[in-house]
């Protein structure tokens, strides 16, 4: 599955009102961790396909929901399950960690 490009106009139907956990990079274009991040982001995507999904958003244009989620620094990965954050990671994060909180 394809990686969901996420902002203020989908959040709520795509994360909050999702049944299946839903992984969250909170990113920006500029920072050189999230670009380190992304193709394991990808992977993920690619590897859990059905049964979560993933998605991005990006700061610069979605300042919004970086400040209603408290994102003080990029990239932060969170991880949904019915609209709940279950966990938050900040900086870069071995693929494996993540993957040890997602069904």
């Amino acid at each position: 599955m394809s990686v969901l490009t996420l902002g203020n106009e989908n959040f709520k139907e795509e994360v909050l009102n999702s049944e299946k956990q839903v992984l969250v990079d909170f990113y920006a274009d500029w920072c050189g961790p999230c670009k380190m991040m992304s193709p394991i982001i990808d992977e993920i995507a690619e590897e859990l396909g059905e049964n979560v999904k993933v998605g991005k958003i990006n700061v610069d244009n979605n300042q919004e929901l970086a400040i209603q989620y408290d994102v003080m620094s990029i990239p932060t990965i969170m991880i949904f399950n019915k609209g709940n954050i279950v966990k938050t990671f900040i900086g870069v994060t071995d693929k494996n960690e993540i993957l040890g909180y997602l069904k």
